[in-house]
């Protein structure tokens, strides 16, 4: 049988699609990595790899390297268990961040985190919510925080807090001087969005079907300050979530949000982590302080 190591070149090598920054990714130089290959390639009797540009499996080799990712994810769980029974919440954490939520929830959940438990450590990782899920099935993350729906098997969801949804334009916006406004009154209003990757565009189209507003396609934004900044400038109106126009970072110094009569939109945020995981109960005190810094915020 091979070896883990091998089972980790071999891994490398599919991330990379070439032996040189797959050698360099784990610290070996090119020839060991191609001679470890070959000879995990004689111990199976089979060929792994179609050594072309770029260098590509075979389907063997894909279907190994799909089996190897989760042999070497249990063993890390493993050698997790072990290491928690000594230290508890102790250690790094790998944890994935929507950027729709991290920089406007996050230092407070930090600080308390380290107030509390000093030994524990967090590497945080900002990202599309749909990378941050397949890094997570991979063993790369270890928990991530994201707006429902997520959808996966062997995931445990965990529910956090809801957080309201708020309609801005430029303060200069003609619906400003109008009294009790109504969601009938955004019909034909431009309205901008995230880009189809994240999870509030869809939630942003849904809206505008709603009201019969009208989803600017062709102006999407790469962040909430993205999305701030065009609607300042006039060029349509933006659905900011409130914790982003509460922060420091984020606010109302260019916009205005619209009082709008019966109408509440908001979104659910949620903690992710693998079922079995070997730091579950760690997770979920993360979750929680998460949730309550956010609770406290939008109280």
């Amino acid at each position: 049988m091979p070896s883990l190591r091998q089972l980790e070149y071999l891994i490398a090598i599919e991330d990379a699609a070439h032996f040189g920054r797959a050698a360099a990714e784990m610290n070996v130089t090119q020839p060991t990595l191609s001679q470890q290959v070959k000879e995990m390639e004689l111990r199976l009797g089979s060929k792994l790899i179609d050594r072309g540009r770029p260098v590509r499996l075979t389907p063997i080799g894909r279907e190994i390297a799909s089996r190897a990712r989760r042999v070497l994810r249990d063993i890390g769980e493993i050698r997790a268990i072990a290491q928690r029974g000594k230290d508890g919440m102790a250690g790094t954490i790998r944890l994935g961040v929507s950027p729709t939520i991290g920089p406007y929830l996050m230092p407070r959940a930090v600080v308390r985190l380290h107030r509390d438990f000093p030994s524990l450590r967090l590497y945080i990782r900002e990202g599309i919510p749909a990378d941050h899920f397949a890094d997570l099935r991979n063993g790369r993350l270890d928990m991530m925080l994201a707006p429902l729906p997520v959808i996966g098997r062997d995931m445990h969801v965990q529910p956090l807090f809801d957080e309201p949804l708020q309609m801005v334009g430029a303060p200069d916006h003609r619906l400003f001087a109008k009294r009790n406004l109504q969601p009938g009154d955004f019909a034909g209003e431009p309205v901008l969005s995230l880009d189809r990757r994240h999870p509030s565009h869809g939630q942003t189209e849904q809206i505008c079907e709603e009201m019969g507003a009208d989803l600017l396609r062709d102006y999407e934004g790469t962040s909430l300050d993205s999305l701030r900044q065009m609607a300042g400038s006039g060029l349509g109106l933006a659905l900011l979530p409130e914790l982003y126009l509460r922060a420091e970072t984020g606010g109302e110094d260019m916009v205005r949000r619209f009082e709008i009569d019966d109408w509440a939109p908001k979104r659910s945020i949620a903690a992710v982590w693998r079922e079995g995981a070997a730091f579950a109960s760690s997770f979920a005190v993360i979750a929680e302080i998460a949730a309550s810094e956010a609770r406290e915020i939008l109280a």
